[in-house]
């Protein structure tokens, strides 16, 4: 990269894909920072050629946690940089026990949107992960996580029952309708997880930006959902997990089982239906808890598979992503994070799979 003039430059020459319909023959990173106008120093600029896209969002990934609680800074690092080698350059951080932030501090590891830690029923959640509290603290915990974050809240809306023997609800209306005034007022949003279909109703109509999984959706809830332009992000390739956890726990929770394996059988056309109604699809992987980080290609994939047109798909990782969390993409001006590819991805979202180039900060990473 050049430092003629006191200027970090990098050129990209190809196709760079600014909108889903909107191409340009090149860009320049100039100290970091996007510019479409040759500048000072460009002679001796390294090139990079393909096809680039902004970099990808994997809108619910958890770096610092894993499948027994917070992990090590090491371990961390080491789940930042495996999704950044997949090209994933934000991550919304939806629950995470570690304190992450020394990662903002780091040039060369994805920006991360953090949603603070996971807020669930007693009992009700993942051993370690989440505050574990009851309905009357519900308020005050959303408070906290709320400053703590960065405009985002996790709740864990539904979990297995053990009396039940069956996911159920995990928060009464009242008090989440409650929470989810403070975040607002906070100027936090709000998401939850949600496996099933009877906490979806209270949660959106108590005001609710978004659910996670949402694998419950039906014709009941899903105009409700486009009506008040609640996202959803389906993250597939966890779902995909469903049998294995059905299996496992089939000698105890006979109901829970098959209910898992209803909503996995059913997951393409939950989320069709979802696209086809109007409601936002954005790309997450749940990466963090037992899945393995670097799986935002797959995801995207899933998502066509699904039935999403695959420009779509790609919006729901690239433009239309960036620009729900209020990031921006390949702007005049914006931050140089963007992925080159041999191919154009849109006639084949597989090409994500595999990048040419990382570029973060305006630097070749990787």
């Amino acid at each position: 990269m050049s430092d003629q003039e006191g200027q970090r430059v990098l050129r990209v020459k190809g196709r760079v894909l600014v909108g889903p319909n909107e191409v340009r023959d090149e860009l320049w990173a100039v100290d970091g920072r996007i510019s479409y106008e040759r500048p000072p120093g460009a002679d001796g600029a390294v090139t990079v050629t393909g096809w680039a896209l902004p970099g990808l969002v994997d809108a619910h990934c958890h770096v610092g946690l894993d499948g027994h609680g917070p992990v090590d800074a090491a371990t961390a690092e080491k789940q930042a940089l495996a999704d950044r080698e997949a090209g994933a350059l934000l991550i919304r951080d939806a629950g995470s026990p570690s304190d992450t932030r020394w990662i903002d501090d780091r040039e060369d590891l994805p920006k991360i949107i953090r949603a603070g830690r996971h807020i669930a029923r007693t009992r009700r959640y993942i051993r370690d992960y989440a505050h574990e509290i009851e309905p009357g603290d519900l308020v005050a915990y959303v408070a906290r996580e709320a400053r703590r974050g960065d405009g985002w809240v996790k709740l864990v809306g539904d979990w297995i029952d053990r009396d039940a023997g069956d996911l159920t609800a995990c928060w009464p209306r009242g008090e989440v309708e409650a929470a989810i005034a403070e975040a607002h007022r906070l100027g936090a949003r709000v998401t939850a997880h949600c496996f099933a279909e009877e906490s979806l109703r209270d949660l959106v109509e108590a005001g609710i930006d978004c659910i996670e999984h949402a694998t419950g959706l039906t014709e009941e809830t899903i105009p409700l959902f486009a009506e008040r332009g609640v996202a959803i992000v389906p993250t597939l390739v966890n779902i995909a997990t469903f049998p294995d956890l059905a299996s496992g726990g089939e000698a105890r929770f006979p109901r829970w089982s098959a209910h898992m394996r209803r909503l996995h059988e059913r997951r393409y056309d939950t989320v069709r239906a979802a696209y086809d109604a109007g409601i936002p699809v954005y790309v997450g992987t749940d990466a963090g808890g037992s899945l393995a980080h670097g799986l935002v290609a797959g995801e995207v994939a899933e998502l066509v598979k699904a039935g999403i047109p695959a420009l779509e798909a790609l919006s729901a990782t690239a433009w239309g992503a960036r620009r729900w969390l209020g990031r921006p993409a390949l702007e005049e001006g914006a931050p140089a994070d963007l992925v080159v590819y041999d191919q154009d991805p849109r006639a084949d979202v597989r090409v994500l799979a595999a990048p040419r180039h990382v570029v973060l900060n305006g630097r070749l990473v990787g």
